[in-house]
């Protein structure tokens, strides 16, 4: 018989001398364990609420279900490397979660989230960088002086505010230099909350009861005295604080990390997201429709707009602009409509080029 017979003659084969240990397998250049898709279900993992993020190692605030609560560091497991882990993620951890010194447990998993506020380094990026996750609040920081405030500033975090489906507030700081209300009047018509400080007077007390039971995400212009203001609201925080260039008159960058931290009170407690101060804010995430939502004065007027109107200036029959020209919105409806249209043309199509 010949040496290609298969049946199961052994006499055959052991005639050519041929055994099991003449079978030749080619080894895994990978490694000595073959690849698989299947992943660990993760049975035993814990879930926590990522505090904050320092060169690839996550704090992790666990709460077991029994009124204690300790802080874990944590590394992003393998599998999400291709996905971020941002502050206020809530994950799933695995490994040793006892939270003591050198440990390090491993995130497995990443939660739902119900918001994501995102910004980018302009508006014809289409990266977009996460700032925080599940946050429902956004505190945004203002000084009436010392630098000057800008209004297209505050109308850019209004628009991603809107665009995340964040509640948004303001705290206007410096009241002692001068006078915000001018200021103030271009965002008259968006009910928007708003705390004036000073030196010798910040208003812990109202702006502790806005926070309790949200997750605030505090944003702002660099030196306007967001980490100062956070340093007030929780005592030992000792966010780093900077002064305003005398030269530029430019607030110098402080806070170079973004950070959760509990605010305590006596009706409970809420959780501040401190986030390093910007002097810009791009908006290269955001469409087009989701602009108008944070004008909410405007908006209602746009509704006897016709159909497809971009509500800029050269707009045929655009309800807000003859609203504007007959006085109906009011002193500060002018600048709210130039603020307005000068983000809608940022996304506003070349000449030439169909709409998306």
């Amino acid at each position: 018989m010949s040496w290609w017979d298969t049946d199961d003659d052994d006499e055959d084969d052991d005639a050519f001398g041929y055994d099991e240990a003449d079978v030749r397998v080619r080894p895994n250049p990978r490694g000595s364990r073959p690849r698989t898709k299947v992943r660990p279900e993760h049975a035993d993992a814990v879930t926590g609420t990522v505090l904050g993020v320092d060169r690839g190692r996550y704090s992790v605030l666990l709460d077991d279900g029994l009124d204690t609560e300790r802080e874990v560091t944590a590394a992003r497991a393998r599998e999400l490397r291709r996905k971020s882990v941002v502050t206020g993620d809530h994950v799933d951890l695995v490994g040793d979660v006892s939270g003591e010194p050198g440990t390090l447990a491993r995130i497995v998993r990443i939660g739902e989230r119900s918001t994501l506020l995102r910004r980018s380094a302009d508006d014809t990026d289409e990266v977009e960088r996460v700032i925080v996750a599940n946050a429902d609040q956004m505190l945004i920081v203002i000084a009436a002086a010392d630098p000057e405030p800008r209004t297209r500033l505050v109308d850019r975090y209004l628009v991603a505010a809107y665009d995340a489906g964040i509640e948004p507030l303001v705290c206007i700081t410096k009241t002692d230099l001068a006078d915000p209300g001018t200021f103030l009047e271009n965002f008259a018509g968006l009910d928007l909350p708003v705390f004036r400080s000073a030196p010798d007077h910040i208003p812990l007390d109202e702006i502790t009861a806005a926070l309790v039971g949200h997750r605030t995400v505090f944003v702002g212009h660099s030196g306007v005295g967001k980490s100062t203001l956070v340093n007030a609201l929780v005592p030992g925080a000792d966010r780093a604080t900077g002064d305003v260039n005398a030269v530029t008159g430019r607030g110098r960058h402080t806070s170079s990390s973004t950070v959760s931290l509990r605010v305590e009170s006596p009706d409970g407690h809420g959780w501040v997201i401190d986030t390093p101060g910007v002097r810009s804010f791009g908006l290269g995430h955001v469409k087009p429709d989701s602009i108008l939502a944070a004008f909410s004065d405007l908006a209602v007027v746009a509704e006897r707009c016709p159909r497809g109107c971009t509500h800029l200036p050269d707009a045929p029959d655009c309800a807000i602009v003859e609203a504007v020209e007959a006085g109906e919105l009011g002193p500060t409806g002018r600048a709210r409509l130039d603020s307005l249209q000068r983000l809608l043309a940022t996304f506003a199509p070349a000449p030439g080029t169909a709409a998306d």
